[in-house]
């Protein structure tokens, strides 16, 4: 029994832990996951304080399942049924289906002859093996950053098999807790996942309804929206498990999809109270359920799981991944990159951790190996991915090249020369534009366009404005470019820019909000305009023609095709194999220099 000293201080260790883990993998550019596993395998073997069975005693397993629900509902608003379309629905669905059958029935398979236990054991550990999820896929794909297409089917597939694999682990453990042989496949356990999901929906819907009782009739602010978004995750998800065990998960990731996909919810635009506090249960779990995994279980289950790790990585998914892409259109490249990409997370743990502490309750041999067995394939799954996944990508060109695409937001004359000017230097520019006359103008210059409610899209914090590497904000409205620039950023994999206002603006929040200010106080908004309107044009040249005097620098286009501008903080330095974006004079014709935006 801990002294109350020494809970506080395990409380502390664990929140530094989880933290301080997140931190360094941001520094060190990998997912959390690869630190948070061992450090908190490392401060459970060290120390007595930091187990969560001391700390939190029989309500650790509650506390566990709320808190996957609040990680689901988080993931669910992150699903844009938009984007699950045609051939994309089908294959989620197939890799779902196929996934669960025959991760099951495999681990049901090999499990007792490799780690010597009951067939009841390895079913309870195939179930839970069927998982995957969110919080560990997403960092993964967003390390590696694949194309579009391949992110949305692992980013769905993760999301909704961990609700489906909490299901099937009630299940599986009633089944083999209550009776003296596996009975799974008896068509009442059918029956009792149909009531199970049916439960699930119900508490979905009340979700919903509360939330749209709150944040539309409600309208609630910013602070008291994400307050009731929590409560109702909470409240909802913990009414259904108390109906019926694990069926919060699927009213947690239904309401969050709902919210997400319903038209008319006055959802709060940004919810960094609600984000952090995911990343800091995220953290805390894994460290928590990490720490009562002991050295002395490891060892006996090590090779064997590793034997597993490699079944599981190298015959089960690819054949899942190749049934359930047959002739679904997609490329070779895509369909090997999916098929080597399943890694285990925070629900497989969560689930060994409390049903496997159940079983060891009621006496069931071998029930002690499904904790340590999990813990290995978790941290050997996830290191192996995210030690290949990125050169894999790059070999199977389902990778996105370093190239930045640049959306420009703006359609006056001055923004169409600088956007014709970026595509004269190799980019794939995307433009965006709100007046007819303006989408009109970027049409006739023969740039893209991109579909009218982009930017309002964007605006939602879940959603993601796909092929996108980089913003330029380069409207005649300040304010709009100030407010924009908080608004997308967290859509967009890579920097928001806005150019400058005027340096006696009186705009409402232009002067005030932060973000990367374009080209240097000297070249704000309404001088870019200037210039531009008395001839002066935007010209591309490599840096070895590049004039020394007369002209200003605005961006360096790297050898590889990133775009680095030149900001109010920082000025880009090209090199050589380099191409500059200049501003001046409209030089003479010769080779090697674009002239653009005449």
């Amino acid at each position: 029994m801990l002294t109350a000293e020494e809970v506080l201080l395990g409380i502390a260790l664990t929140v530094v832990l989880a933290t301080g883990s997140q931190i360094v993998a941001s520094k060190l550019r990998v997912p959390a996951l690869i630190l948070l596993l061992p450090v908190g395998f490392t401060a459970g073997a060290l120390t007595d304080v930091i187990n969560p069975n001391e700390l939190a005693g029989q309500n650790f397993s509650a506390l566990v399942s709320l808190s996957v629900a609040v990680i689901l509902y988080d993931a669910g608003l992150g699903l844009d049924l938009r984007n699950l379309t045609g051939r994309t629905r089908g294959i989620v669905g197939r890799l779902l289906v196929i996934g669960v059958l025959l991760t099951f029935l495999v681990t049901c398979a090999v499990g007792p002859a490799m780690f010597s236990v009951s067939l009841k054991v390895a079913a309870m550990l195939g179930v839970i093996l069927v998982v995957s999820g969110p919080t560990v896929v997403g960092p993964l794909l967003e390390y590696v950053r694949p194309t579009d297409r391949v992110r949305r089917i692992l980013i769905w597939e993760g999301t909704l098999t961990d609700p489906i694999g909490g299901i099937l682990c009630a299940i599986v453990f009633h089944a083999v807790s209550q009776t003296g042989r596996v009975d799974i496949g008896r068509g009442s356990q059918l029956g009792q996942f149909l009531i199970s999901l049916a439960i699930g929906l119900v508490g979905g819907v009340v979700g919903v309804a509360l939330l749209w009782l709150t944040l539309r009739t409600l309208r609630l602010g910013e602070t008291l929206g994400t307050l009731a978004q929590l409560a109702t995750v909470i409240v909802v998800s913990a009414g259904c498990d108390i109906v019926r065990d694990d069926t919060g998960l699927i009213a947690a990731i239904v309401t969050g999809l709902a919210v997400t996909n319903i038209r008319g919810f006055d959802m709060p635009a940004r919810r960094p109270f609600f984000e952090t506090l995911v990343q800091l249960i995220i953290g805390l779990l894994f460290i928590s359920i990490s720490s009562t995994v002991t050295p002395a279980s490891v060892v006996p289950v090590l090779i064997p799981a590793l034997v597993l790790i490699a079944v599981l990585v190298l015959v089960v998914r690819p054949l899942v991944v190749l049934l359930a892409t047959h002739r679904a259109g997609l490329s070779g490249g895509e369909r090997a990159f999916i098929g080597w990409m399943a890694p285990r997370g925070i629900v497989a743990a969560s689930t060994a951790s409390v049903f496997a502490a159940s079983l060891v309750d009621e006496g069931l041999k071998g029930a002690s190996k499904i904790l340590p067995v999990t813990f290995l394939v978790i941290v050997g799954t996830v290191l192996l991915y995210a030690l290949t996944a990125a050169p894999v990508a790059r070999r199977l060109g389902v990778a996105r090249p370093a190239r930045t695409r640049p959306l420009l937001v703006g359609g006056d004359p001055w923004v169409i020369g600088l956007g014709l000017a970026l595509k004269s230097a190799g980019l794939d520019v995307l433009m965006w534009a709100g007046l007819d006359e303006q989408r009109d103008r970027v049409r006739g210059a023969g740039l893209e366009l991109a579909k009218g409610d982009m930017l309002a899209t964007a605006t939602n914090p879940r959603a993601r404005l796909e092929g996108v590497s980089a913003v330029f904000l380069c409207t005649d409205d300040d304010d709009f470019n100030a407010l924009a620039s908080v608004m997308v950023q967290d859509s967009v994999e890579g920097p928001v820019y806005r150019v400058g206002p005027p340096h006696d603006s009186h705009g409402v929040v232009a002067p005030y909000t932060g973000g990367d200010i374009l080209f240097g106080r000297a070249l704000v908004r309404h001088r870019l305009a200037a210039r531009y309107t008395q001839g002066e044009r935007f010209v591309v040249m490599p840096l070895d023609q590049a004039p020394s005097a007369g002209y200003d620098l605005l961006f360096v286009v790297r050898a590889d095709g990133r775009l680095d501008p030149v900001t109010e903080a920082e000025t880009a330095v090209p090199g050589p194999g380099d191409m500059v974006v200049l501003l001046g004079p409209a030089p003479a014709e010769r080779t090697g220099t674009v002239k653009a935006g005449l």
